[in-house]
């Protein structure tokens, strides 16, 4: 009984080497063959499915009609939709109301003042929990004006309120009736899968041809990016709804519209706000992304910051970004707790009721009023705020001036002795010899469904000529990936073990997923130069959070009886760790894992502007000669190699909590 698994493991470490070995001689090997075509696919042999879809867009844009509308007429439609509402928004918070154009432009009424929003936020957050929270939030709007960025966060804030609400409201409608609908369910699945997976960059390719270029485009690129988390979790809380109060709706008889919208909406509402919550979260973390087609704000701050290298600018609208998006989460959560509460309603009047509101409103008026003759109640004054932009800047620079030598031999030695090894490998291996290994891996993880699964998006990656550039894709995230699990998992495990520990690494960690994805290039750029190091240690630091939480989520849930059996039986600390805690937490690490690929693949896509030749860039340029097919193409390519991680790590998780007794 023992030869089998013995002999499986052999045959599987004899093919790892095999793989290896191929792959550092590949090159070499091909061209003593003369079959550079195992290396290179060949040129004719591509399926130009590029030059389809960018054939069919132009078509949908300029052709194709919907009965008497043309489809031009829909996109039309929806942006005017949107617009209304935004411009409403934006008028209130950022530019007031206005009416002619260019030098004959008068303010009929300006934006609500800074004073006024910040008294509105306290409020909320003192009805929502408590005057801490009030604080909190007020706090970070104050730091939004005295910081000078008030401007900018507030055509942000215009975009989340519309986005989010959108958003989640359809992805409530989608998920309810995916729930109602279990074979629309099974459908929608693979499909928001490859919404969820498809890089960032993809979406705004396609939208940016029928939608053109502006604000809108970006609202529309957002709430598509900011939905399906909304969709899967409304399904999956209208699952968890409990039998029996079902039971009851239904005993009580309640129409299914009633029993939906009066029973099962109210009992999932707690879950459903998480989803909110999430919405607007991603809504926050397409800003700077958003920006590039044309929404203003402190998305737009950090990308010109990125452009001219201003790491002192950069990091300030990176803050104010952190800073709106701490306030605006905290008072969401807070929100949804309130929400899931029983409150009881005080008689009296409406003032009574709602006595917070009234004195915003009260508020409102007055510095409309007066703010005609006092203009710091309705902005903050320009020569009051402060800036930190030169500390930045002078920081970064004697780190330059005195360290210049020690971040090169860093960047040398990464380079020498783990990048270009990784990437000569990954480049030499035969593409058959690389579906076929996929295909096998398949096989033996999942069964012959993952195998085909594996096989079927490998090859299409082959058969479009992007098989370098997702080599290359796949080495950047392979070593980012190889290092943040080096460092998060005894990050995670230390986390789990020390308590002290635990409460700075979490901080840590906090700190890293709050600050947007684009900020992470700003000092890595001005630290190591462009290039793949300079990318990875992005990646790193981006994707390191699941890898640290994972871990440590795994350590603390090891069983307390295992524990005490392992100290019965007189293990060392040390021995515990490693024969008991590890092995029994390996399942969680390895979703640990799993997210990191995932986040270390949405990142790739953003690192192209520090020079990777990868499909990040690949979807990058499609984006900027508004390339349709090009980018999708790219953008589809990126999404399986994140769909064959998932389900092979997926499946491997699996098989160790079955090996290990955590799973029937």
């Amino acid at each position: 009984m023992k030869t089998m698994p013995r002999t499986g493991m052999l045959i599987a470490i004899g093919l790892i080497l095999a793989t290896i070995l191929l792959g550092y001689f590949g090159r070499d090997l091909s061209k003593a063959l003369d079959a550079r075509w195992l290396v290179k696919f060949p040129s004719a042999w591509v399926i130009p499915f590029k030059t389809h879809i960018s054939a069919a867009m132009s078509w949908l844009v300029e052709e194709a009609a919907i009965g008497p509308l043309a489809f031009t007429d829909i996109t039309r439609a929806i942006a005017w939709l949107i617009e209304q509402p935004y411009q409403l928004v934006l008028s209130l918070l950022a530019t007031g109301f206005i009416t002619g154009q260019g030098p004959e432009a008068q303010v009929v009424l300006p934006a609500i003042s800074w004073i006024v929003v910040t008294t509105a936020v306290v409020a909320l957050g003192q009805y929502c929990r408590d005057w801490a929270l009030a604080a909190l939030v007020g706090g970070c709007f104050l730091y939004l004006a005295i910081f000078g960025q008030w401007d900018s966060a507030m055509v942000t804030l215009a975009s989340v309120l519309i986005a989010v609400p959108i958003g989640a409201g359809g992805g409530l409608l989608v998920g309810i009736w995916a729930y109602r609908h279990p074979l629309g369910e099974k459908i929608l699945s693979p499909i928001l899968d490859l919404m969820q997976t498809i890089p960032i960059f993809a979406y705004l390719v396609p939208i940016l041809f029928m939608f053109g270029f502006g604000p809108i485009s970006a609202l529309v690129a957002t709430i598509i990016y900011a939905t399906p988390p909304m969709i899967r979790i409304t399904t999956m809380a209208l699952k968890a709804v409990d039998p029996e109060i079902l039971d009851f709706g239904r005993m009580a008889g309640t129409t299914d519209r009633q029993l939906m919208w009066r029973v099962l909406v109210p009992s999932a509402s707690h879950s459903l706000m998480v989803g909110v919550n999430q919405v607007i979260m991603l809504t926050l973390n397409m800003v700077i992304i958003a920006s590039m087609i044309g929404a203003g704000g402190l998305g737009f701050d950090v990308l010109a910051a990125l452009r001219r290298l201003d790491i002192g600018a950069g990091f300030e609208a990176g803050i104010a970004i952190v800073v709106l998006a701490i306030a605006v989460d905290r008072l969401s959560q807070a929100f949804a707790e309130r929400m899931g509460q029983v409150h009881h309603v005080n008689p009296g009047s409406w003032i009574t009721r709602h006595k917070r509101s009234a004195m915003v409103l009260v508020l409102l008026v007055l510095t409309w009023v007066l703010g005609q003759f006092s203009p710091l109640l309705l902005a903050y004054p320009e020569s009051q705020t402060i800036t930190t932009g030169a500390f930045w800047d002078n920081a970064v620079k004697y780190l330059n001036v005195n360290y210049f030598d020690t971040f090169e031999a860093i960047k040398v030695f990464f380079l020498h002795w783990f990048l270009l090894p990784i990437k000569k490998t990954l480049l030499g291996i035969p593409w058959p010899w690389a579906i076929a290994m996929l295909t096998l891996l398949g096989w033996r993880a999942g069964g012959w469904r993952l195998a085909l699964m594996c096989g079927v998006m490998s090859g299409l990656i082959v058969v479009t000529g992007l098989w370098s550039k997702a080599m290359v894709t796949v080495y950047l995230c392979g070593a980012s990936v190889i290092l943040a699990t080096i460092i998060g998992v005894p990050l995670g495990v230390l986390a789990a073990l020390n308590r002290r520990a635990g409460v700075a690494i979490n901080l840590f960690i906090d700190t890293l997923q709050t600050l947007p994805s684009f900020v992470y290039l700003i000092p890595v750029v001005m630290l190591f130069r462009v290039g793949d190091f300079t990318a990875m240690i992005a990646i790193v630091l981006y994707a390191l959070a699941p890898a640290v939480r994972y871990a440590a989520h795994g350590v603390r849930s090891v069983s307390h009886e295992l524990i005490e059996a392992g100290q019965v039986s007189g293990c060392t600390r040390w021995q515990l760790l490693r024969h008991v805690r590890l092995p029994m937490a390996l399942p969680e690490i390895l979703l640990g894992i799993n997210q990191t690929i995932m986040l270390a693949l949405s990142m790739l896509v953003i690192t192209a502007l520090v020079g990777t030749r990868d499909l990040g860039q690949e979807v990058y340029i499609a984006l900027t000669k508004a390339d349709t097919g090009r980018g999708l193409v790219a953008g589809l390519a990126i999404a399986f190699i994140a769909i064959i991680a998932d389900r092979l790590v997926n499946a491997g998780a699996k098989g160790a909590r079955i090996r290990f007794g955590l799973e029937s």
